[in-house]
């Protein structure tokens, strides 16, 4: 049984309405769950003053010298990192749903396919060496790339490009190899600075999101992504009925495989690169959002986008008022991740056999 039918095996088919009504609810939280983070920190500033700033930004007055510090806090610490957590959520997401629809298969994700722990040690390589943040970007990009073209390849070789669980298989192989050479990596390292640097980086977190230095890199980097994805989205649908079908509708299936695989990867690997290791988002948030508006990639691209987002700037917020010291975000997420797909999988259970 091939992805697309089991993924249509739901009951009714969702109409464009109730599509639109979904993804408006995913919006409205979104925003809403921006306001309220803005105001949530370590430092005390109330709602009224909150709304006040927020106010005096939008319409362009000048803010009264008694607030600057609340300006500061407000405009240079929170929003910019509530924008990364945002970005970064969808970037992963993004990634894992493209991921599944190529490869045709619900259990397929960065994290999986190796792209995550590649691209985590091209980026702890380059912290080693000391390169500035354009290296460290390329450096994970690089290495995340070749790590799914590997697991594609090998999988090619053993499954002779037909089980999809032999890719999976091949995937977690790479993915584990590619965790033992980053931690060779970090048993050489003799500088207990870096090391320590290292150690909290691969956690994933937010904490050192750079002010505004590192958002508008993500933006950039999820827009170089998002778009070409968003552009070949009926491709992407058409692949859901096999490769054969899709060239019979004049789809370039290798060009789309390549095209998919770079954009996830860049996706992936500047999410690694500015925030560490961030496990299961890619995997269970498409299903979610899957569950929402279809299997249809039009819809399933900002829903996936929208709940990617909403899942990791709810999940920051919390580690940032939660406890004293704040741990990093890729704890928490794989706490997160594994109930709600064991969960995913019991409600799934009749659809995937």
């Amino acid at each position: 049984m091939s992805f697309s039918s089991t993924l249509t095996r739901r009951g009714p088919l969702r109409g464009p309405r109730r599509e639109n009504l979904a993804l408006l609810a995913l919006g409205l939280a979104l925003l809403l769950t921006m306001f309220i983070s803005l105001g949530l920190g370590r430092a005390d500033i109330s709602w009224s003053e909150t709304i006040r700033l927020l106010g005096l930004k939008l319409t362009g007055q000048a803010v009264d010298p008694a607030l600057r510090r609340e300006e500061v806090v407000l405009f240079s610490i929170r929003l910019p990192r509530i924008l990364l957590a945002f970005m970064v959520g969808a970037a992963l997401s993004l990634a894992g749903a493209a991921y599944q629809a190529l490869f045709r298969n619900p259990m397929v994700a960065p994290d999986i396919l190796g792209v995550s722990s590649g691209a985590g040690v091209g980026a702890s390589l380059a912290i080693v060496w000391g390169l500035p943040t354009i290296g460290l970007h390329l450096m994970a990009f690089l290495f995340g790339l070749g790590a799914v073209f590997l697991v594609v390849f090998v999988a090619r070789i053993v499954g002779q490009g037909k089980s999809i669980l032999v890719l999976i298989l091949v995937g977690v192989v790479v993915s584990s190899l590619f965790g033992a050479v980053g931690s060779f990596i970090k048993y050489l390292s003799v500088d207990d600075q870096t090391l320590s640097a290292m150690v909290l980086w691969l956690m994933g977190s937010f904490a050192q999101s750079g002010a505004w230095r590192n958002a508008p890199i993500m933006a950039v980097a999820l827009a170089l992504g998002v778009i070409p994805l968003y552009l070949t989205r009926w491709r992407v649908n058409a692949l859901a009925f096999g490769e054969e079908e899709a060239q019979a509708l004049g789809v370039n299936v290798e060009k789309l495989r390549l095209f998919v695989i770079f954009a996830s990867t860049l996706l992936t690997a500047s999410a690694v690169a500015l925030c560490g290791l961030i496990g299961w988002v890619g995997l269970i948030i498409p299903h979610l959002a899957r569950f929402l508006v279809g299997p249809n990639f039009s819809r399933l691209l900002p829903a996936t986008l929208l709940g990617g987002g909403l899942f990791m700037l709810v999940v920051d917020s919390v580690v940032r008022v939660a406890l004293p010291g704040e741990m990093p975000v890729g704890i928490v997420t794989s706490i997160l991740g594994a109930p709600l797909f064991i969960y995913i999988l019991c409600v799934g259970r009749k659809v995937w056999n």
